[in-house]
């Protein structure tokens, strides 16, 4: 299984296309659509998401709420380009006019100048067109068909804020998956502590009228995936390894942790592993889940939980200094539309490209021709490892 995405940040629309998705699977844009207006939401926010309303057209792929086994094309339409038709249209300008908001001054932090040099362009809008966190909808859009797969298998999965701005949410790991979608859909920053919650919103408040940005770490929790889905045999057969580098490639996110993470660096091995256990009724379990639910670059049956950290945006309204490509001048660097903080809507995207390469590992190790062939298949290897 795999996607692509195309499109522009102002362009006509974003499209992507997925293969790999099997027949006779329950699809309908309503599954897709309700995870795109999901990733429009959150405390901090900035304007372009009251100029769009996301929402796809499938166009290719399904059939009567049905997929077909065939590639799934989705589009979501800008509804802003109608006024950046001349800045972002395919037609060639005339000889007589030039192009309207050229951008020679990269921003930090940004693939403007990096994008430039490696593509020869000396507009840079060029890049951050496509470079843009804008793509994210056509990520999360491919994330929703993965999720829906997910959920006809019994394996559901929710993407909240753990922390912004050194203000940490408690963890509640007894909480079970209905309440974590409940509360963090509640929630405007998408934290599962409602005092955490209200400090995050002040500190958002702050930064922008401040001019600044601020970050914040993003955890994932996956219920209901039976354990040896993934490989040891190759790294990059290793699902862990795979949802690290699928997580880091989202725009601003700079690292990855799955379980204690980090912490271990800093704790025996005893208070580190899991400890293994059996009942007839599970089969074999962990009594703790420490390491989020991977052992081998495999599942171990507990939940998968990994977090990823996001650094504020560096669109400024404070901007910081940069150089003009054409002149070598120093300036203050352009502002685009921004948000002050978007890590909650990171969560959303982070939920869905975690989603995506879950469902990617089942479809390797199980038929997938025929969504129902997949679902007797994962089934009857529940029951087979409970009898291991």
């Amino acid at each position: 299984m795999r996607y692509l995405t195309a499109g522009e940040s102002h362009g006509k629309q974003l499209t992507t296309i997925i293969e790999g998705i099997p027949s006779l699977m329950p699809l309908t844009k309503e599954n897709i659509n309700e995870s795109l207006l999901r990733r429009q939401k959150g405390h901090g926010r900035g304007k372009r998401m009251q100029i769009e309303k996301d929402l796809v057209d499938i166009a290719g792929g399904v059939r009567h709420g049905y997929t077909l086994g065939s590639p799934i094309a989705m589009v979501v339409h800008n509804d802003d380009f109608k006024h950046w038709v001349d800045v972002m249209g395919e037609d060639p300008i005339p000889e007589d006019q030039d192009i309207r908001r050229v951008v020679t001054r990269p921003r930090p932090g940004h693939a403007d100048l990096n994008g430039a040099i490696k593509y020869g362009h000396r507009d840079m809008r060029n890049i951050l067109e496509r470079s843009s966190a804008r793509e994210t909808a056509a990520r999360v859009a491919a994330g929703a068909v993965a999720k829906t797969l997910l959920a006809h298998l019994g394996i559901n999965i929710v993407g909240y804020v753990r922390e912004i701005a050194g203000i940490i949410s408690e963890e509640y790991p007894d909480m079970n998956m209905e309440d974590r979608v409940r509360i963090s859909e509640e929630s405007p920053v998408r934290s599962l502590d409602p005092v955490a919650s209200q400090k995050m919103m002040d500190a958002i408040d702050i930064a922008k009228k401040e001019g600044d940005s601020i970050g914040g770490v993003c955890e994932v929790y996956i219920e209901g995936i039976p354990a040896g889905v993934g490989s040891y045999v190759h790294y990059d057969r290793k699902l862990d390894g795979r949802i690290a580098g699928a997580v880091s490639s989202i725009n601003a996110f700079k690292g990855v942790e799955f379980g204690i993470g980090f912490e271990a660096a800093r704790k025996n091995g005893s208070e580190v592993h899991d400890e293994i256990a059996w009942d007839k009724e599970t089969g074999y379990y962990r009594k703790t889940n420490r390491l989020g639910g991977f052992e081998g670059g495999m599942t171990t049956g507990m939940p998968i939980v990994v977090k990823g950290v996001m650094k504020p945006i560096p669109t400024l309204y404070k901007p910081l200094q940069s150089v003009d490509i054409e002149t070598k001048e120093p300036f203050n660097a352009s502002i685009e539309r921004s948000d002050s903080c978007a890590v909650p809507a990171a969560a959303v995207v982070m939920e869905h490209v975690v989603a995506f390469e879950v469902a990617k590992a089942l479809l390797e190790q199980f038929p997938h021709d025929q969504f129902p062939k997949l679902k007797e298949a994962v089934d009857q290897y529940r029951e087979e490892i409970k009898r291991f």
